[in-house]
């Protein structure tokens, strides 16, 4: 039935030229026909999918622009005339928006399908998909792309480097179809000028100047929409209209500010490049200068100085130019007013950071870090060197039954732990009986149907979700129960072993299945889950792993409790920063409980399944009592209810799509 309804909805869209079909339904057509073998339709609706996701942006900047111009604020303020032209952009921006896409509603995507098109993994089934139907060259150009986000996928630098075997595949072939223009343009324009092509060089130097400020722009404007309030619940706590005004302003400022980082951030990267935009006009002055144009390279020397006052090469620079030219020179315009805003932007966060304790980094790339964050990180080395003995001896098991098999040691890490027994065969078997019926394709929350590799099934659930499932008989309730009590078992065995000073919380639960899709293994050379970190994003490039946003940073601890062995492929491998260097090996069976901490030491994945279903309770825990999995505080609520009996006269009140 889900089926017909998008299919329904598709055929209604496309009957209007003039609207766009959603690109979220495009995307999830284009990954049905993948798992159904028609990869004609991958190659049409996934790059229908692309083409629609780029015109959706291009109309909400063109758009929020137009009718920014359109009604502006003006010098004079009231009340009256801030609300009246709020209220004419916004009527503006819906006429002009609903004129190219229809109606914005139907463009509302999930968060999920956003985070899949800004890691590209459109292009990872392109790729495969022109594979398939023998146009190598536009695969390669697939491949290329979703590699320059990815670096850290080994299989697909593979595949690159067997394209570049083919003979009809060549350089040009090779392309970043998602380069941003800006940082296309600098990095040409920094070949040509290593070569000493400094005309050349002057040209493209400029290009990217333009494009980068066209980039600011179009990056402020997206910035206008809705805002997400973590933590802020405006209808419950019906705030006065100038906290929301100012919250929403402080969210909207927050955004705009980031524009420098994201700006400055390669794909594929976790941090800016370091001094990116003042770099564009210290090329720039030394390119004019080779070139014999010394007004512009004192231009460019003075402009470079308004980012770093006083540096003492630049100045001397501006000495030596000054007395060549005889008189003196002035900044670019364009540079002093970014600067002015950028400064303004700080000051006003400030302010807002005071009413909403909104955290924002005053970390454009070419500012350094402060001595306090040096300190503060110097003491937390300090503090791990000290507690790292008390991490390799262990604490108590608290169940007779269970196995320590290897420790932090014998895997090779730090906060490590590799456990047997921690239930029985027959609680395995029970489990993944549960799991036959319950899980749903995806993540168990939003049903991803393949959020980690194109050649495996992924299905899951959520603890709450399975005794919503005993409770209405779909399940037997023991099943259900038992999940909900396995992994209670699995966290105080992490607590009491890790020896936590204090209560640790459940953050995710999740019931999960991997099954090897038949006929797409042959020559498989991918992960089943790829080497990442539970709570920072790993940067093998730059042996980091960085603990900021998208990352689940408050996660602490991970655990995961294996039901079955009877598969081939699929060990859990702990890696270097590098996430090529294996250190430890786990082969899954049924009670075997890896555990560790979910920070940059311990870098892990799963290898292929290449035959089989895997199965396990995946666990992650947190010490902050903030980020309780909400789900699971419900779970309780349910057990607490079924053990006075009191459920069977008063019902359960469940919302399965309760998140945090």
């Amino acid at each position: 039935a889900a089926c017909e309804g998008k299919l329904l909805l598709s055929a209604v869209l496309t009957s209007s030229a003039a609207f766009l079909e959603p690109y979220d339904l495009l995307y999830d057509n284009a990954v049905q026909a993948f798992y159904n073998g028609d990869y004609r339709n991958v190659v049409r609706f996934m790059e229908g999918a692309l083409s629609t996701h780029r015109e959706v942006r291009r109309t909400r900047v063109r758009c929020r622009l137009r009718c920014q111009d359109q009604h502006p604020f003006g010098k004079t303020f009231s009340d009256l005339r801030f609300f009246d032209v709020v209220l004419r952009r916004a009527a503006c921006m819906n006429r002009c928006i609903e004129e190219k896409l229809g109606a914005q509603s139907v463009h509302k995507v999930s968060e999920d399908v956003v985070q899949d098109f800004n890691r590209r993994i459109p292009y990872n089934y392109l790729q495969l998909a022109y594979q398939k139907l023998k146009q190598t060259d536009k695969a390669a150009a697939a491949a290329h792309t979703y590699f320059q986000a990815n670096p850290e996928h080994v299989e697909m630098g593979q595949d690159l480097e067997q394209y570049k075997d083919l003979q009809n595949v060549r350089e040009e072939h090779f392309v970043d179809r998602e380069a941003r223009p800006h940082q296309h343009s600098f990095t040409a324009a920094v070949r040509l000028y290593d070569k000493g092509d400094y005309d050349a060089a002057v040209s493209l130097f400029e290009d990217a100047l333009l494009e980068y400020y066209k980039a600011d722009v179009e990056c402020r404007a997206l910035c206008q929409g809705p805002q997400k309030f973590e933590g802020h619940d405006h209808l419950r706590y019906r705030y006065s209209l100038h906290e929301l005004i100012s919250d929403h302003f402080t969210q909207v400022l927050h955004c705009e500010h980031e524009c420098v980082r994201d700006l400055a951030t390669r794909p594929g990267r976790l941090s800016p490049m370091e001094n990116y935009l003042p770099l564009h006009y210290d090329y720039l002055q030394f390119a004019y200068f080779k070139v014999g144009r010394l007004e512009e390279a004192l231009q460019c020397a003075l402009t470079y100085l308004l980012f770093h006052e006083g540096e003492e090469f630049m100045t001397d620079n501006v000495d030596y130019y000054r007395e060549m030219l005889g008189h003196d020179g002035k900044p670019r315009e364009k540079a002093a007013w970014y600067l002015r805003r950028h400064k303004q932007e700080l000051e006003l966060l400030l302010i807002g950071s005071q009413t909403m304790g909104v955290e924002f980094t005053e970390g454009v790339s070419y500012q350094h870090e402060t001595l306090k964050q040096t300190l503060d990180y110097q003491l937390h080395n300090i503090l791990l060197l000290c507690t790292m003995l008390q991490y390799l001896l262990g604490g108590p098991l608290i169940y007779d039954s269970v196995k320590l098999v290897q420790d932090s040691v014998a895997l090779n890490g730090t906060q490590r732990v590799l456990l047997d027994q921690v239930i029985s065969e027959d609680e395995c078997a029970d489990l993944q009986q549960l799991a036959h019926a319950v899980t749903m394709a995806g993540d168990g929350y939003r049903g991803r149907m393949s959020p980690h590799t194109p050649n495996e099934k992924f299905e899951g659930a959520t603890v709450l979700k399975t005794l919503q499932y005993g409770y209405e008989g779909r399940v037997p309730m023991k099943s259900a129960r038992l999940f909900y009590d396995a992994s209670e078992r699995a966290r105080r065995i992490i607590e009491s072993y890790f020896m936590l000073n204090s209560t640790l919380h459940f953050s995710y639960t999740h019931l999960v299945c991997r099954t090897a899709i038949t006929g797409q293994q042959d020559h498989r050379n991918d992960l089943s889950h790829p080497i990442h970190a539970d709570n920072c994003l790993l940067d093998p490039e730059a042996n980091e792993c960085w603990k900021e946003p998208p990352a689940y940073t408050y996660r602490d601890y991970s655990a995961l409790l294996y039901l079955n062995g009877d598969f081939e492929g699929g060990e859990f491998i702990f890696t270097e920063m590098d996430a090529k260097t294996i250190t430890a090996s786990v082969k899954p069976k049924c009670g075997r409980l890896v555990g560790f901490s979910s920070g940059g030491e311990n870098p892990h994945g799963v290898k292929a399944v290449t035959s089989g279903q895997r199965c396990a309770v995946a666990l992650w825990f947190t010490l902050d009592p903030l980020f309780r999995e909400l789900e699971r505080l419900q779970a309780d609520e349910v057990i607490l209810a079924l053990d006075t009996q009191s459920v069977w006269n008063q019902g359960l009140n469940i919302n399965p799509k309760d998140e945090l």
